[in-house]
């Protein structure tokens, strides 16, 4: 079985068990700024439960919208946040994120603040509970992170110098890869991290052994408690089981940045276009050419959009980032493209008679996918 049907056939199965559980209950006012937003997801998720496969049920103040794209739309603003940062201050900085580095190769932050919060208990949670659902997983994180948060040893990660997120640390641990002779600065640099570190100073002898000592520590030795509370999470969702017997699953719950992004070949292939018959509204009739006329503009637009914003039509589309399922367009009447989340269903009016009106009022109501469902 492959990764895409035994993570399908593990949510339908803990679904399932828990569908008659009491609800988990979220609500969350859109007119609200986002730090208050935010707030009420970290709320949500440090609350302790033990059923979060439990039928969820979410309203949005200040937004009509009800139904299963609600749910769609509170998991991925959820995982964007972990994913981007909460715009609380827990130290020095305007927005906090719990993982730094590059893309590909993101790491726990190193704060003790984090830690004391069990944020990373939270973010445990709100990625089993984002999996469990068919949502978006956790994209960019080190590989060697992952290895570890699934129980491999230290000394078996596979560990690569883009994965330490401090570039002066990371310039310092570089100087020992190879066997170029090094100055007497370079030798003090990194004498004096290790020494910080608490590692022995370099000698003729321990220069590979020094070097991978110093970069198992700056990638895993100091985010040991962070990946305690995000496995503590994971195993609080129940998603552990299949992350225990199906390694592979774990490329979905931890997939890489290019992965996530949706290819448009493969959006389009997705999306049920206007067909031959007559489609009604107020007892007035599209034409088949109008109807594929704005089925051409929709495609031109997916095909060069930027990725971002192809990204962001799904998410206007759908309620999240996941693209599960068909897509399915309508030609209606009325000023600005709108959504039926739940449905799938993207509703984009006739009356456009260019590509430009068309892209530009579809720009203006999928930029309001944070905030709602397009009603602009």
């Amino acid at each position: 079985m492959n990764v895409s049907s035994a993570a399908t056939l593990f949510r339908r199965v803990i679904l399932r068990e828990q569908q008659l559980e009491i609800p988990l209950r979220f609500s969350m006012d859109l007119h609200s700024d986002v730090e208050e937003r935010e707030k009420a997801v970290i709320a949500f998720y440090k609350t302790q439960r033990t059923k979060w496969a439990s039928p969820l049920h979410c309203v949005l103040g200040g937004d009509a919208a009800i139904g299963d794209g609600v749910s769609r739309y509170f998991i991925s603003f959820a995982m964007q946040t972990l994913q981007s940062g909460f715009h609380i201050n827990f130290g020095n900085a305007d927005v906090t994120r719990l993982f730094e580095g590059q893309k590909d190769h993101l790491i726990p932050c190193a704060s003790q603040a984090l830690i004391d919060s069990d944020l990373f208990l939270m973010a445990g949670r709100m990625v089993g509970h984002s999996f469990i659902h068919g949502g978006p997983g956790l994209a960019g994180i080190s590989p060697a992170v992952v290895h570890v948060l699934l129980g491999g040893q230290l000394e078996t990660a596979t560990l690569v110098l883009e994965d330490c997120p401090d570039i002066d640390e990371r310039n310092t641990i570089q100087l020992l890869d190879g066997n170029r002779e090094l100055s007497e600065d370079q030798k003090a640099a990194v004498n004096s991290l290790a020494d910080i570190w608490e590692l022995p100073r370099l000698t003729n002898l321990n220069r590979q052994y020094l070097h991978q000592k110093l970069l198992q520590h700056a990638i895993l030795g100091r985010t040991t408690s962070q990946i305690k509370q995000m496995r503590k999470g994971l195993k609080e969702t129940g998603v552990w089981s299949i992350l225990s017997e199906r390694r592979d699953v774990a490329e979905a719950v931890f997939p890489c940045e290019k992965e996530v992004i949706c290819s448009p070949q493969v959006m389009i292939d997705h999306i049920i276009w206007p067909t031959s018959e007559v489609v009604e509204d107020d007892d007035e009739e599209f034409p088949l050419e109008t109807r594929a006329k704005i089925g051409m503009y929709l495609r031109h637009f997916i095909e060069t959009a930027p990725a971002a914003s192809r990204m962001n039509l799904l998410k206007f589309w759908t309620g999240w980032e996941v693209l599960s399922g068909q897509l399915k367009l309508e030609v209606v009447r009325g000023e600005f493209p709108k959504s039926s989340t739940c449905y799938q269903s993207l509703r984009i009016p006739g009356h456009f008679s260019t590509y430009e009106e068309l892209k530009q009022a579809l720009e203006a109501s999928i930029g309001t996918s944070d905030t709602g469902f397009g009603l602009i």
